[in-house]
């Protein structure tokens, strides 16, 4: 009995213990956590829920969040690593945490060093042979290759480096608000076809019908 339950004991150790062995939390990156509200992060980074960009207000609402924190004083990222950030918000929830580093602090840097220092934060990183997509951002192509990958059931961070800007990246998601906001925005696009179809055809029967109140009018009036 009591050797069962030294290993009982070990076995539960090993349990409260796994959370350490593979690294802190996905769903944070610094200061910032995904699922935070817009007004939340707007006063963390001192902006006006205001200044974000607008992608789409249909079906759900998905928009943008530009900062620099190098323009921002008392900043809690680390101004001389990061140039730029977009927060994207789905219904103005936080869903994807977009970082760009700055090269001058990046210069020399392998691939390698940084998957060792950001897997000092987030444990043991995978390299899949996949591509990340960027589809709220015209900054970046539409596809770039995931150098080095760090993920659990709900959240995916990705290294890559940007091909337009010559520079390293991190993008961080929520697996299940990225798959709904994907799916917001696919219907979006099949919403603004149907309505630039329908916009068309009422161009087009507008036009018949202002031609044909013209023939009808000058069929009275013309004379050869």
């Amino acid at each position: 009995m009591k050797i069962m339950r030294s290993v009982g004991i070990s076995f539960i150790m090993i349990l409260l213990s796994a959370p350490l062995i593979r690294g802190q939390d996905l769903s944070k990156y610094r200061g910032f956590s995904l699922g935070m509200s817009l007004v939340e992060l707007s006063n963390q980074v001192h902006l006006k829920p205001l200044q974000t960009n607008l992608i789409q207000k249909r079906p759900s609402v998905i928009q943008e969040l530009t900062w620099w924190p190098r323009e921002s004083s008392g900043s809690s990222l680390q101004a001389d690593t990061v140039w730029q950030v977009f927060f994207t918000f789905y219904n103005r929830e936080l869903y994807r945490i977009l970082v760009t580093y700055d090269r001058d602090a990046t210069k020399g840097l392998t691939a390698d060093d940084l998957i060792r220092a950001i897997s000092a934060q987030y444990g043991t990183a995978t390299k899949p042979d996949v591509q990340i997509s960027f589809p709220t951002n015209e900054l970046y192509r539409s596809t770039e290759k995931v150098i080095a990958r760090w993920e659990d059931s709900q959240y995916s961070i990705n290294l890559f480096r940007a091909t337009s800007l010559n520079s390293f990246g991190l993008v961080m998601f929520s697996k299940r608000m990225d798959a709904q906001a994907e799916a917001a925005m696919a219907e979006s696009v099949k919403l603004e076809e149907q309505e630039d179809a329908q916009k068309e055809i009422d161009r087009q029967k507008k036009e018949t019908d202002n031609l044909e109140g013209a023939r009808q009018k000058n069929r009275k009036t013309f004379r050869p």
